[in-house]
């Protein structure tokens, strides 16, 4: 009597996995220490102008941010590729051409399709190029450091920045107009039993305030 044939499984083929970014324990010092310990903004105090012009209300302060984001981090990334062809003498003028192509793309794509934001941001957007931070990572980290470190340090010192930027624009938009990206937060029984907005909140002493505050509480917490 024949035995039955037998079949052997097939084993299938292991799936290929998704590459993962993995970081250094220096790459992620370099991201994460402008998130806190060393802000350039609470404790740089670099970027100060925007801080205080931008931040009436969220939505002009996320493009801001997102537009600061876009130049440094690219710009960093132009900078530390060319860096060993810019002639030491005239490395300033380069990076300011570098960095004013960068804001002219954003001016444009603001008007283009973002117009009545570009309207609210007003001059603010072509003096980026102006901000402190924007030059400063280009000398002090592109010019001296490859690619990769480059674009995250231009990443991690937006962010710092970004987050500054945002808790400021929250508190003086919920303070001072009782709105959230628009959106009213205030109920309308509480101005009924006497709330008022904060119109301090709306003007630059207001932002002076919230900045100081931030600063002060910054670095009380880190000592």
């Amino acid at each position: 009597m024949s035995q039955p044939a037998t079949t052997t499984p097939v084993e299938e083929a292991p799936k290929p996995k998704a590459p993962v970014v993995t970081f250094t324990k220096k790459e992620r010092k370099i991201l994460t220490d402008p998130l806190w310990d060393n802000n350039p903004i609470t404790l740089q105090i670099l970027g100060i102008c925007s801080a205080l012009a931008v931040t009436v209300q969220m939505n002009t302060a996320l493009v801001m941010s997102l537009g600061v984001i876009f130049v440094v981090s690219l710009s960093n990334v132009l900078i530390s590729m060319i860096r060993n062809y810019i002639p030491d003498s005239i490395r300033i003028i380069v990076y300011m051409a570098v960095i004013a192509s960068l804001v002219i793309v954003v001016d444009q794509f603001l008007q283009a399709y973002l117009f009545e934001l570009s309207l609210a941001l007003s001059v603010f957007v072509g003096l980026i190029i102006t901000n402190c931070i924007v030059m400063g990572r280009a000398e002090a980290f592109a010019s001296k450091n490859p690619v990769w470190p480059s674009f995250l340090d231009g990443i991690g010192n937006t962010l710092g920045y970004s987050v500054v930027l945002l808790i400021v624009a929250s508190v003086r938009e919920i303070l001072g107009k009782g709105t959230w990206f628009g959106i009213h937060l205030i109920p309308d029984r509480l101005y009924d039993l006497g709330y008022m907005n904060n119109g301090l909140m709306v003007l630059s002493p207001g932002a002076f305030l919230i900045v100081g505050l931030l600063v002060w509480s910054q670095r009380s917490i880190s000592g």
